[in-house]
């Protein structure tokens, strides 16, 4: 039997009102009253009804989060941590892969299940600005990541130019003089990776290293196999250090590494950019970016909290700190 809100009034002997708003945690409660009802609450094992408050206020109680790939670590790490924030708001968070395809990604700004949700959190990869500006559902929304800046649409992202010039700035900093990178991309959505590879061209500019192109390794995707692929195609450039523009890129490069009989970080000195999981128990670990994720995450799903409270209000863009991690694959052991 599913007790409700007035079998815990009658328990403990106060109003249905008391009840809520010892539920919905008012403070103007008193302390032996609100122990009253704690007591009565765990007796009962009272559940509150979410579904009829998200009635009562309008709302579903779910918030969506569309990224490209779930294969991607980063992505599913970044996917807890929304749940994680979400959840102190009471939202359930309903999970989309858009595997970056255009159209999937126009639908999903549009608002297709703007009437099953409260609101979006969005990372996209082959969105144009126009398809923003063509219009978006009634759906609140928050971009994630560098696709789309300065929109009609709430923003968080990191500093990618910034961050990806401090990890090759350690690269050149522990000696080294060929740094390759894998990961550039030519094509409109590799927006993400034109900032890296401008923060890793800043960075050899500073120290006074010319860029040589021959030491750029493009990749369509960012998986192991990319990465093992594009560090092949490098070694007959003999680098000394290669930054990866994600970190499954840069564990597809130490495979590569070691197939051919090289040691890292020895002969060559890799570095990534994501801090996953993975890059914590590689061997050697791995030298990378951290982007907090979890103050993006929380950034992001206060930003939609914001948003549903004052849906008129000009967008906001914020930006969220990151760390240079030094392991193993640069030659830190501590």
């Amino acid at each position: 039997m599913r007790h409700r809100l007035k079998d815990v009034a009658e328990r403990a002997g106060v109003s249905v009102k008391t009840v809520s708003n010892v539920v919905n945690g008012y403070e103007h409660v008193r302390p032996d009253t609100r122990a009253r009802v704690l007591e009565a609450i765990d007796a009962l094992d009272y559940r509150p009804n979410l579904s009829a408050r998200n009635l009562r206020r309008g709302r579903t109680g779910l918030i969506a989060l569309a990224v490209p790939e779930l294969d991607i670590p980063y992505f599913a790490e970044l996917a807890r941590h929304i749940v994680t924030a979400a959840a102190r708001h009471e939202w359930t968070v309903l999970i989309d892969q858009t595997n970056g395809d255009r159209e999937q990604e126009r639908l999903v700004a549009a608002g297709i299940r703007d009437h099953l949700i409260d609101g979006l959190i969005f990372s996209p990869l082959a969105l144009a600005d126009a398809d923003l500006d063509a219009g978006i559902g009634r759906t609140p929304m928050v971009l994630l990541g560098e696709r789309v800046h300065g929109g009609p649409a709430d923003h968080v992202a990191i500093d990618n130019v910034a961050a990806a010039r401090d990890v090759t700035a350690h690269l050149i900093a522990i000696g080294r003089r060929r740094i390759a990178a894998i990961g550039a991309q030519h094509a409109a959505e590799g927006v993400t990776a034109r900032l890296r590879l401008a923060g890793y061209t800043e960075a050899l500019g500073a120290a006074g290293h010319p860029v040589d192109e021959a030491l750029i390794a493009p990749a369509t995707h960012w998986h192991r196999t990319d990465g093992a692929a594009a560090m092949r195609t490098l070694l007959d450039q003999r680098p000394d250090a290669v930054f990866c523009f994600n970190d499954t890129l840069a564990l597809g490069a130490v495979r590569a590494l070691h197939d051919a009989g090289l040691r890292v970080p020895g002969d060559v000195a890799v570095a990534g950019f994501d801090d996953i999981e993975d890059a914590r128990f590689s061997v050697p670990t791995l030298t990378t970016v951290g982007p907090d994720k979890a103050r993006l995450a929380a950034v992001a799903v206060d930003l939609l909290v914001a948003r549903l409270g004052a849906p008129d209000a000009p967008p906001q863009g914020q930006t969220v700190p990151y760390a240079v991690k030094l392991r193993e694959s640069t030659g830190h052991f501590s």
